[in-house]
């Protein structure tokens, strides 16, 4: 019987936001290549957010999908936002599966509801900004030569005017945490590549997740129409994009997140990649 090598045989991955959306499929794509995975996700609401956030039932199902794959996978709650939840659940990770070699921070959110001054502003910097240093600054301790630190960025906080587009204060806390990941990357990659270390970031445009599939990103796109429907507003997600697509699925993301964290991509560190369908190739107002 033949057994399939994967091209992360052997490694364990770190995964932030993996009940589901881009963090699961990030998890299921690892294991497929052979990582074991320490998956955490908050698993409940924050109350800036308008959308339903995963559940503890999402989190199963990627433990469920992982396992499926014959891989070893320990799945935490744990909010972002907190330093020592973050280190409790990897510590709980390392107990059991020894190693890391691979970290995707990638939890984010896209708050649209203030209920006080500027709560949602105050939201997004923590989870998209705070909660991504966070991740990282838990994991440093435990990386050698060779590891590679993924954290997910938007073509959101590179494109001039997607603040305005946003409106409420959690968009443009959205949108500054994203840009601000940018100068992040380049800056502490510096740092780390003398020990053989890691760090790029992903820029997506539009991903087929919760985040994009709600009524507030609906109201973005289509400010013509009083309550928009998805169906609304999928005639105008193409217009982000210079390939006439609405969005990427969080396969697409994961696919780059997979080389990322392989030997494949040894020498590349320090980048801002747009996986973006041409989007910043575009007007930046479209």
């Amino acid at each position: 019987m033949t057994t399939h090598m994967g091209k992360l045989d052997g490694k364990v991955a770190f995964i932030t936001g993996a009940a589901r959306g881009q963090g699961r499929s990030h998890a299921v794509r690892l294991a497929s290549e052979g990582a074991d995975i320490i998956a955490v996700d908050i698993c409940q609401q924050i109350g800036s957010v308008r959308y339903p956030l995963a559940t503890p039932e999402d989190l199963d199902i990627t433990r469920k999908e992982v396992e499926a794959l014959d891989r070893r996978i320990v799945a935490t709650q744990a909010d972002v936002r907190d330093r020592a939840q973050l280190r409790a659940a990897l510590d709980q990770g390392l107990a059991e599966l020894g190693r890391l070699d691979i970290v995707c921070a990638n939890a984010g959110i896209c708050p649209m509801e203030d209920g006080t001054l500027c709560e949602g502003f105050v939201d997004a910097m923590d989870v998209d900004f705070g909660g991504m240093m966070g991740t990282v600054a838990v994991a440093l301790p435990h990386l050698e030569a060779g590891a590679s630190i993924i954290v997910t960025g938007s073509t959101a906080g590179l494109m001039k005017g997607t603040t305005e587009m946003m409106g409420m204060s959690g968009g443009v806390g959205y949108s500054l945490a994203k840009r601000m990941v940018m100068t992040y990357v380049e800056t502490l990659a510096l740092q780390l590549a003398p020990h053989f270390i890691r760090l790029n970031a992903i820029h997506p445009t539009n991903v087929n997740t919760h985040l994009l599939h709600n009524d507030d990103i609906y109201k973005a796109f289509r400010p013509d129409l009083e309550k928009p429907t998805r169906a609304d507003a999928e005639l105008a997600f193409p217009a982000m994009q210079a390939m006439p697509i609405p969005y990427l699925e969080p396969g697409d993301v994961s696919a780059l997140v997979a080389f990322l964290a392989s030997d494949d991509a040894r020498y590349m560190t320090g980048l801002n990649i747009r996986l973006d369908a041409g989007a910043m190739l575009k007007t930046p107002m479209f």
